[in-house]
């Protein structure tokens, strides 16, 4: 990071979340669906659950799916009880076609499951939500993937570690409920960009953000971080908003607060990013490797900050090959 005067570059204005569709998770730190198949999901602007655990309708909740790009998703799910700890999940067109053609009593006859990824959003930790990131879920459930899109809450009201705290329990949570979206909870990777790959990063690295929940970094098969800023001192610019102020690098970042055994890394950079410097990848891979886990790199050609993720839309896949890499990655961990 270059400027003290240039932040992660994102729309700054956050959307409120429509809050339609809960999940009772009172009997846990992270909820589970207390359904199968497709009577455990909420789909559309059909709730999921109440906090009471009112019985749904199959019916309503198989034509609650909305097609978004070609695939289903199911919008507004709640993976914990603050503001912003809520998600959406999209379903490879397959899938959605048949969840929608099974009734409830027979969703058992879906008998297909997919792996799955949970992605972390970027914004400098203060912007940015799940729904200005739908094309990245729309693209990776084109590609065969169950995928979580998440919000969680921001800065300055909430500081690190909260934001990783967050991200940890949604892995969690779609760990936990992965078999009630027809995906694998074995064949899950967590991808981030900019602040939200630092957030993925930092909940996986450190086994302490995983650990309330009984899962461990090992749970997660891969780790994919997009032009993340893994080391730097946040002092000095703008983003020391989104730490405590007695707060120093050695304390917060990623690569210098690795613990537990840990899954394979891709960490990507974007060649021509202005605003987080590969420097932050060659630490985070050094510190990785120096703790003998599997890391490989690549470099985004072409790619600016905001590119190394817009190009993950469908129509801007020829403005770089950040798709490709990433898919590459996930097919061969994966599938």
């Amino acid at each position: 990071m270059k400027d003290a005067n240039k932040r992660l570059e994102y729309n700054k204005s956050r959307q409120k979340i429509n809050n339609e569709s809960m999940i009772n998770n009172t009997a846990s730190k992270v909820g589970i669906l207390k359904f199968t198949g497709v009577a455990a999901l909420a789909l559309g602007s059909v709730a999921l659950a109440t906090q009471n655990a009112q019985a749904l309708s199959p019916l309503a909740i198989v034509n609650g799916i909305t097609a978004s790009g070609g695939v289903g998703v199911s919008k507004n799910i709640l993976y914990g009880d603050e503001p912003d700890q809520d998600l959406d999940i999209y379903y490879p067109k397959p899938l959605a076609q048949a969840m929608k053609a099974q009734s409830a009593i027979n969703d058992g006859a879906i008998n297909d499951s997919y792996p799955m990824v949970v992605f972390v959003h970027g914004g400098s930790w203060e912007s940015g939500n799940k729904e200005q990131y739908a094309f990245v879920g729309q693209s990776l459930a084109q590609a065969g993937y169950v995928t979580a899109v998440i919000n969680y809450r921001k800065a300055p009201e909430h500081v690190y570690p909260d934001y990783v705290k967050d991200t940890a329990q949604a892995i969690a949570w779609s760990i936990n409920n992965a078999p009630s979206l027809h995906a694998d909870p074995k064949r899950l990777a967590v991808i981030g960009h900019s602040a939200g790959a630092f957030n993925a990063v930092a909940a996986v690295a450190n086994e302490d953000f995983l650990a309330p929940y009984g899962i461990k970094p090992e749970d997660i098969t891969a780790v994919v971080g997009i032009a993340g800023p893994y080391s730097y001192d946040f002092r000095k610019f703008d983003s020391a908003t989104a730490f405590a102020a007695d707060a120093t690098p050695d304390d917060v970042m990623p690569d210098r607060q690795i613990k537990g055994e840990q899954p394979p890394y891709l960490l990507l950079t974007a060649e021509k990013d202005k605003v987080v410097y590969a420097t932050n990848t060659i630490k985070m891979t050094k510190a990785l490797q120096e703790a003998g886990v599997t890391v490989e790199n690549g470099e985004i050609k072409g790619a600016s900050h905001v590119t190394s993720i817009g190009a993950m839309a469908p129509p801007l896949r020829w403005v770089n090959d950040v798709r490709a890499q990433v898919l590459t990655y996930l097919d061969k961990m994966l599938k």
